[in-house]
């Protein structure tokens, strides 16, 4: 069984939470720019690259992308343990990729306004099978293996016959670059990621160096002359066999995320290993003697995420670096002295290094922004998932608290079913109820716009839950 830890899940589960959550409010000029991606402001929401800052919206997608990181670690571990070689992780790797690259392609193919223009009742009841077809296809049940085998390959052939025969994108019909760009890139990260780990273990200055080569694989794609890395850069088919709607190298940036990813994995990694209770331990506890002090670090670790985001989006870059760097000595200083948590010291003085690297890399490529991703982008917000690890770790071992953790953590158990619910179970119904309308009017102000977008993301995790607690989980 693989190891889960609570603190990783609640991660992925604010990420996923919050995803839904900045694609459901009101998408309107009634909205301040700051609930939205910095470069997509209102009142027009039209994609301006030159500015710069991040909001909580930005940090979404590199949040989830760490929680990818570090739960590869553990999921490799009973791999690792039993020494079974590079092969079988090779294989593990590339299943995983093919089946989210199957998941972007069948999930983004069958919403509702993708099947038809002008979807009807017929469209949306397409949908909500699709999303039953996507139940049988990754939820594994090893009590009736054969009949769900039997199921899956049901499954799966039905999906293909639907993307072969429905006319979609306006009756242009299925096609391959018409997928869900998010999970495409999920899927780069995961086999690239897997088999970067499995080569660097217990090796993380190694697995650090690998970043210095990809980001000199960039830096040349951006040199007018040809050279033998723009070679590299640009390879995307044999032929004329493109292959550029799976992969890309321009995805392997992501890696700047996901590998700082592995590091906190392997972080805890080492320190369940140093517990003798290890299949049980799911959760770091702290003494009472030093829960005033892990609070203490809750507390600056989310402040260090608020301060960022605003000193960042508002442009009070100096200010932002100068207390940033205050709260982070005074973090370290608490966890070398007061603090005997070797997991949290060492989660502090990473974050540390990556957020106060990412504020020096601010002023290159034009500040810190997601789109098009730099630098600073990548550091900052590898820094700031260290911190929040950090906070739900603590908050995991206080009594009022935890409960935050559980319920951040059972979303984040399940994120593929979290993922599609809302467009392929809560809108068609909306739709099919003629419910719609009155979730569409909900756009008059910045109260009911935000009220649209929370209550739309409470049913998808209602849902979510209800899987979870029934363990019907999907995996790759």
């Amino acid at each position: 069984m693989q190891l889960r830890n609570n603190s990783i899940d609640a991660l992925r589960g604010y990420s996923i939470l919050t995803m839904i959550l900045s694609g459901s409010i009101a998408y309107s000029a009634v909205m301040p720019a700051w609930m939205f991606h910095a470069q997509v402001p209102p009142p027009l929401h039209q994609f301006i690259p030159t500015i710069p800052g991040i909001t909580w919206v930005d940090l979404v997608f590199p949040f989830f992308l760490f929680s990818m990181g570090a739960a590869i670690p553990l999921a490799l571990k009973k791999h690792i343990d039993a020494k079974s070689g590079f092969i079988p992780i090779l294989k593990i790797a590339i299943k995983r990729f093919v089946l989210l690259v199957f998941f972007a392609l069948f999930t983004n193919h069958m919403k509702a306004w993708v099947i038809a223009e002008h979807p009807g009742v017929k469209e949306n009841a397409l949908s909500i099978c699709a999303f039953a077809l996507l139940f049988f296809q990754f939820y594994h049940n090893e009590k009736h293996k054969k009949i769900f085998i039997i199921l899956k390959v049901t499954a799966f052939v039905t999906a293909v016959i639907l993307l072969y025969t429905l006319p979609f994108w306006k009756g242009k019909g299925f096609d391959f670059y018409k997928s869900d760009i998010i999970i495409v890139v999920l899927a780069n990260m995961a086999f690239f990621g897997t088999v970067i780990y499995y080569f660097t273990i217990n090796k993380p200055n190694l697995r650090w160096g690998i970043l210095a080569f990809i980001m000199a694989f960039f830096l040349a794609a951006k040199e007018p002359t040809n050279s033998w890395t723009k070679t590299i850069f640009n390879f995307n088919h044999f032929g004329n066999l493109y292959f550029d709607w799976c992969y890309q190298f321009y995805f392997l940036k992501y890696l700047f995320i996901v590998i700082p990813g592995t590091i906190a994995g392997e972080f805890i990694l080492q320190d369940i290993n140093n517990d003798s209770a290890l299949e049980e331990k799911s959760h770091y506890a702290l003494s009472n003697t030093n829960k005033k002090y892990g609070l203490l670090l809750a507390v600056f670790s989310i402040t260090l995420i608020v301060l960022n985001l605003y000193g960042l989006f508002t442009r009070v870059l100096l200010f932002n670096f100068i207390v940033s760097t205050i709260i982070c000595f005074i973090v370290l200083i608490i966890c070398n002295k007061k603090i005997a948590n070797t997991l949290l010291k060492k989660f502090a003085e990473t974050g540390t290094y990556l957020l106060l690297l990412g504020l020096c890399f601010e002023a290159y490529e034009g500040g810190i922004k997601k789109d098009v991703s730099t630098y600073s982008y990548y550091f900052v917000c590898s820094g700031l998932a260290f911190f929040s690890l950090i906070l739900f770790t603590v908050l995991d071992s206080l009594k009022y608290s935890k409960v935050v953790v559980k319920y951040l953590s059972l979303n984040g158990q399940n994120p593929m079913l979290a993922y599609v619910t809302g467009s392929l179970v809560v809108l068609p119904v909306l739709s099919i109820t003629q419910l719609q309308q009155y979730w569409n009017s909900m756009n008059q102000n910045i109260f009911m716009g935000t009220l649209k977008g929370v209550v739309f993301t409470a049913v998808v995790s209602l849902i979510t839950i209800f899987f979870v607690r029934r363990k019907w989980f999907w995996k790759t």
